[in-house]
């Protein structure tokens, strides 16, 4: 698969992943089912029609900063950095208490070495594949997920986390035949950070046992679901990848499934899998249902070509605009919807 087909395969599974996952978020896994059932699931939000949090909004603005940029870390910071303070601005919705922090850090003059908070929440775990799919070697990938990582969280928990999506996206792209048990195995044994590698190498057995999604999850005492702390979402993602490499449907069901974080952990699982499937491998039904804008499918579309321009040589035409004025009305509906559906959460069946 060529390197535009895996980009657009990355960000549209990202996208409709972390559309599929939205409705659940916040939800056990035994209530999201009381409520709204098991699989198949859709990519519905309100009316048959489905939006994207965070999770995808944050994978467009490093896309745009890895065009901009073209690798250069300094460059990538500073476009990330702008692209992060005017987000901000927007008033998106459901954004996360680090992330907020570390933006008003950077509304407030504070540079992008500089304005992290230390949390090990999955905020940089989430942006992460895109920047294993575009980078050109391990070293550029260490040093784009390391940029990327400490504008908004200091952690080393975070780091690590972010650093492994961004492997294993990488891989999805470039290997002839996959295997993601492996690929596990071994970043468990060269791990520095313990509880992630205690965490993979427990998906590791679970795997060579055949367990299923939901049956690591139990072992490992995600009862309620996966939360957003880091060594939850980054081995509940990747193991459910390991488990339906091939099948994208499956694969992010089983993330979305798992109940908790359900956005962020099928953003990602969506996100490494699109990478090695390509965008033909998305359910037509799941992009038809996403109705977002003003970055639609065929913004990202643009933004798929313009990494890959980027990437292939020095002449390219740029990223697209992000449109944040149209961002402006969206978030404000966004908000609503999402009110809406708190309320309704208020009510039976619990």
């Amino acid at each position: 698969m060529n390197l535009h087909q895996s980009i657009l395969g990355c960000l549209l599974g990202t996208a409709v992943a972390d559309a599929v996952g939205l409705k659940r978020e916040g939800l056990s896994r035994e209530r999201a089912q009381r409520m709204y059932g098991g699989a198949p699931l859709e990519a519905s939000l309100v009316f048959g029609r489905a939006l994207c949090s965070d999770d995808t909004e944050h994978t467009l603005m490093v896309g745009r900063a890895l065009a901009l940029s073209a690798g250069c870390v300094e460059k990538f910071e500073q476009a990330f950095a702008a692209d992060l303070r005017k987000w901000l601005l927007t008033c998106p919705a459901g954004i996360g208490l680090a992330t907020l922090r570390a933006c008003l850090k950077l509304l407030l003059g504070f540079g992008p070495s500089r304005s992290g908070v230390f949390s090990a929440g999955n905020g940089p775990a989430m942006r992460a594949a895109l920047i294993g799919v575009w980078a050109q070697d391990d070293a550029a990938l260490v040093d784009l997920v390391k940029a990327s990582t400490r504008m908004t969280h200091t952690d080393p928990k975070a780091a690590a986390g972010a650093l492994i999506v961004a492997r294993a996206a990488r891989l999805a792209r470039t290997a002839t035949q996959l295997d993601p048990r492996q690929f596990l195995a071994e970043q468990a044994a060269s791990g520095e950070e313990d509880e992630l590698r205690t965490r993979l190498e427990s998906a590791v057995a679970a795997l060579d046992r055949g367990d299923s999604c939901g049956d690591f999850a139990r072992s490992q005492g995600w009862t309620r679901g996966i939360s957003g702390y880091v060594n939850q979402t980054v081995p509940a993602a990747l193991y459910c990848w390991a488990r339906s490499p091939h099948d994208f449907r499956e694969c992010v069901e089983s993330a979305v499934l798992l109940g908790g974080d359900t956005d962020s952990v099928a953003a990602i699982a969506g996100g490494v899998c699109g990478a090695h499937l390509g965008s033909d491998a998305i359910p037509r039904q799941w992009l038809a249902q996403l109705a977002e804008w003003p970055r639609t499918t065929a913004w990202t579309g643009h933004l798929a070509q313009s990494l890959a321009d980027a990437a292939n040589g020095p002449k390219w035409a740029g990223p697209p605009p992000m449109h944040w004025l149209a961002s402006l009305p969206r978030n404000l509906l966004f908000a609503t919807i999402v009110l809406g559906i708190g309320f309704r959460r208020l009510l039976p069946p619990y």
